[in-house]
């Protein structure tokens, strides 16, 4: 995954999501759903966010690295 410079509001996450949602674990809705409930840090949205990004583009390995990544987020905050 690139990086880039820019900072994503909660609002750009949830579109994100709203789009990449079919592609996603079934098992993550209710952990984006309580995500979406808080507020957090700007390193937080701007990671999520990429981790969304085109995710039903990428590879299955990469998806479960995407995955993976994602439940340690949205397990510990």
């Amino acid at each position: 995954m690139s990086e880039c410079k820019l900072d994503h509001s909660h609002e750009d996450v949830k579109a994100k999501y709203e789009q990449q949602k079919e592609f996603l674990p079934n098992d993550t809705i209710h952990l984006f759903e309580g995500f979406f409930q808080k507020e957090h840090t700007q390193d937080i949205l701007n990671e999520v966010f990429h981790l969304l990004k085109k995710f039903d583009l990428s590879s299955n390995d990469e998806k479960e690295e995407r995955v993976n990544r994602l439940y340690l987020i949205l397990k510990n905050v």
